[in-house]
């Protein structure tokens, strides 16, 4: 996956570029999004599926936050395997280690489109002067760096499990919680979902990744309709594999 092509995919041309300076900030803005977009250099991207986004090693000159869609982190070792640390859903703040250092850094993990996504982009030394005008402007990066932290702990804590049954239906708990849409059926994942995509987040194949799936939906678990997942009973499945 390393030797992936990056890709962005801008819609319409080049990226569209956010109003200049903080004036979105000053005027009583109250989300980490009016804040991007009101830094100077802010820039709205879009990444097909299966695109990367950064690469380990890259220069970390970029913030971003997701709008829309699911982003992938990773981590590779020097043996090859690549490990899932954070699935990201809506309004994820990532690629931030350079404002932790306070000094030029490269990118620590691998960033991939798990689904199309919508970026915005900024650059690192607009955030960090943003941070040093306004301090409601660190605390609102905070609270988004607390979040992802919570995903990244939330993702170790499923990769844990040595059992691969149980490691996937702990994905798909968290797959719910963070995509769910509830139904008249239950909670239905609002993500396209291959056997193999699913397969590459855990650390399994494509085949075993099947074959579970199989089990599930003969178990009257789940069902799945063009690639997207229901689970009926959240409870009933994290019961019979705990």
């Amino acid at each position: 996956m390393v030797g992936a092509m990056r890709g962005f995919s801008r819609t319409g041309g080049p990226s569209t570029p956010a109003p200049v300076g903080l004036a979105a900030a000053a005027n009583g803005a109250s989300t980490l999004l009016d804040v991007m977009r009101g830094l100077s250099g802010c820039v709205i991207e879009t990444v097909e599926r299966g695109k990367t986004i950064f690469f380990p090693g890259d220069p970390a000159e970029r913030v971003y936050l997701l709008r829309r869609g699911a982003v992938r982190l990773s981590r590779v070792y020097e043996s090859g395997e690549e490990i899932t640390v954070a699935l990201l859903r809506e309004n994820s703040l990532f690629g931030v280690l350079s404002l932790l250092t306070g000094q030029r850094s490269d990118r620590f993990y691998h960033a991939v489109a798990f689904t199309r996504v919508e970026l915005v982009a900024a650059p690192a030394g607009s955030v960090r002067r943003a941070i040093e005008q306004d301090s409601s402007v660190g605390l609102l990066l905070l609270q988004g760096l607390s979040s992802r932290i919570l995903q990244t702990e939330t993702m170790i804590e499923t990769l844990t499990h040595r059992d691969m049954s149980s490691r996937l239906v702990s994905f798909l708990l968290v797959l719910c919680r963070d995509f769910g849409v509830p139904g008249n059926d239950g909670i239905t994942i609002d993500l396209r979902l291959s056997h193999q995509a699913i397969a590459e987040a855990i650390g399994s194949t494509r085949v075993t990744i099947t074959r579970l799936l199989g089990d599930l939906r003969q178990a009257g678990l789940v069902q799945i309709d063009r690639k997207k997942i229901t689970v009926f009973d959240p409870v009933a499945l994290a019961k019979r594999f705990s």
